[in-house]
């Protein structure tokens, strides 16, 4: 079976323009490079990261096509070269050439924007990059759906196929990249804080397990305002959803899978079925043979939510019979299905609820009992169980009949221990901040449409509590995926961040 592939042109199409409109010199990337004389700035310099290892032999050949076309300096391969020491290597390149008055540096400073193709795992890898440096112009970010979701790329506009590779294609999406609109996004932070083991390992999860969106779950050090005595505490980030339950461990059965047998996953169509086929297998679509009560939700953890900042904590009465529990950033879950959608006024319990923006500060959460449940948000207007939204949200795992779940964050999941005594397991999300994405046209988040979508409901923008300030001092807002970024001596911070 040919893979479905998906291009620019599905899309009004956007004049791309000389090339050179997206090039960057040498000498702005690369500190050791010889200065040269350009006649004019570039209107739309790009860095480009690929993860090659994405969508089967499609993420080789896309680099291949982009290096034809731009400067091969331009275009990162993730697998051999991390974004943090891409863009550390640039920035504090051109801080020093602005220093020194190139007015180049200081035009592609203002208007550099960052391609990234792969999985939603790697998109949100790039966004964590971006985040931690704490940039005073960070550059936005446009998606490619080279993964197997590819909610990310879906919600603001590039499709949800993975794309052609042709030099032709990719000038179109270089059009559309140059003419996208910008627009904010929320971000969240999560914190996973468990008892010290006794006895074992100390590490939580197996290393080549962990998820890029979690960054590695980069353990908070001892002097963090987050550390407590005789515990871990790590902390992550995410920008789509943050899942538990089955789907996470359909999810994680599916990734499993394809690291015992990466040959076998080099088709999008063919990855697509193998993840439902494992859903059956799993017990998603016949719970009563498979999947024990036990290991439905209500029945190992408590669900607390924080409905607006600065308001109280909530507990949230979860039916015995949820098996899966996703908390969506975006209007997009599961390559493109919507599961919070479109409240109305009807029905008296939706009332409460507001359509799902990227901006406001809130999270939609959702349950399912199973598969079925979830074949509602095939049909118009269908949608899961709407239980909250949520400005945070905290689950506490306590001891009972089973001694795992299943969690998954941006599209990639772990197998999470639960508590084998009397400890607690604690899993917050809280508001973060917000990052930059272009959306492209047609675009599935229209929240930039709406003047009052980037604020809450008291009317002020949600960029963090204020009531937190102090909780944010130790360092809490940094999602731990750019510990190498450091300033040498001569670089004056105040300039740069």
């Amino acid at each position: 079976m040919e893979e479905e592939i998906d291009t620019p042109r599905d899309y009004c199409s956007k004049p791309c323009g000389p090339l050179e409109e997206y090039h960057i010199p040498d000498y702005i990337l690369k500190p050791d490079a010889e200065q040269v004389i350009v006649d004019h700035a570039p209107q739309c310099p790009v860095i480009v990261f690929i993860n090659s290892k994405s969508g089967g032999q499609l993420g080789s050949s896309l680099i291949k096509t982009y290096r034809e076309l731009l400067n091969e300096a331009q275009v990162v391969d993730l697998s051999e070269e991390a974004p943090d020491k891409v863009l550390h290597r640039l920035y504090v390149n051109v801080e020093r050439l602005k220093m020194e008055g190139d007015i180049l540096a200081v035009q592609i400073w203002r208007t550099m924007k960052l391609i990234v193709a792969g999985g939603d795992g790697t998109a949100s890898w790039l966004l964590g990059v971006v985040s931690d440096l704490k940039l005073s112009h960070p550059p936005p970010v446009a998606t490619v759906p080279l993964g197997t979701g590819n909610n990310l790329p879906f919600s603001f506009g590039w499709g949800k196929k993975n794309p052609s590779t042709d030099q032709e294609a990719v000038k179109l999406f270089l059009g559309l990249v140059k003419h996208a609109k910008e627009i904010k996004i929320d971000s969240w932070h999560l914190i996973l804080r468990m008892k010290t083991p006794k006895e074992g390992p100390c590490e939580p999860i197996a290393p080549l397990e962990l998820p890029h969106s979690l960054h590695a779950f980069h353990r908070v050090s001892n002097s963090d305002s987050l550390n407590v005595e005789g515990h871990h505490t790590f902390r992550g980030g995410f920008w789509n959803y943050f899942s538990m339950g089955m789907d996470a461990e359909v999810s994680y059965a599916f990734h499993s899978e394809r690291k015992r047998n990466p040959e076998k996953f080099k088709n999008q169509l063919t990855n697509q079925g193998t993840y439902a086929k494992l859903g059956l297998k799993q017990g998603w679509f016949c719970a009563s043979i498979s999947h024990p009560s036990s290991r439905n939700i209500p029945q190992f953890a408590k669900i607390k939510v924080m409905k607006r900042a600065g308001g109280h904590w909530e507990e949230l009465h979860i039916h015995h019979s949820i098996r899966s529990i996703v908390c969506l950033n975006l209007p997009s879950f599961s390559g493109g299905l919507n599961p919070w959608g479109t409240p109305g006024t009807r029905r008296v319990e939706d009332r409460e609820f507001t359509a799902p923006y990227v901006d406001d500060g809130l999270l939609e959460v959702v349950g399912f009992r199973d598969a079925w449940h979830g074949l509602v948000l095939l049909a118009p207007n269908g949608h899961g169980h709407r239980l909250a939204q949520a400005h945070r949200i905290r689950f506490e795992f306590h001891k009972g009949a089973a001694d795992h779940t299943f969690m998954r964050v941006d599209g990639e999941p772990w197998k999470q221990p639960l508590p084998k005594d009397d400890d607690t397991i604690v899993v917050e999300i809280s508001h973060l901040g917000q990052v930059t994405m272009l959306a492209n046209e047609p675009c599935k988040s229209k929240s930039f449409s709406d003047p009052l979508s980037s604020h809450g409901q008291d009317g002020h923008q949600h960029d963090h509590d204020e009531e937190d300030d102090d909780e944010w001092e130790d360092g809490k807002r940094k999602f731990g995926a750019a510990d190498t970024f450091k300033l040498p001596d001569e670089i004056d911070i105040a300039h740069f961040s």
